[in-house]
């Protein structure tokens, strides 16, 4: 065997090769045996004249509403935002899924 930097060349270098295959093999082979237990029902939407409405649509809208309480109960206690554009967003999309989970789970 030949040592290269203190490593032997065909011992614990082909050694960790082959373990980060097959470490990338298994990792590969669960994400790849979970799809069939992954199931899809039935979207949750409700009629409103006729017309079916995914669940989402409502919870936004409540959401923003939600967000508007926040931002005027933050102006008004004087609360400053480092950053009000990533915040508010984030705040609807927080309250967007707390409502759906809420509601339709």
């Amino acid at each position: 065997m030949i040592m290269r930097f203190g490593i032997m060349r065909f011992g614990i270098m082909r050694f960790g090769i082959m373990r980060f295959a097959i470490k990338r093999f298994s990792k590969l082979w669960l994400s790849i045996s979970a799809l069939p237990l992954a199931s899809c029902s039935r979207a949750p939407s409700f009629d409103v004249l006729g017309s079916f409405f995914p669940a989402w649509l409502p919870c936004l809208g409540l959401a923003l509403l939600l967000t508007l309480l926040t931002r005027w109960l933050l102006l008004r206690v004087h609360v400053v935002l480092a950053f009000p554009i990533l915040t508010y967003p984030s705040l609807t999309a927080l309250f967007t899924f707390a409502l759906w989970l809420g509601f339709f789970r």
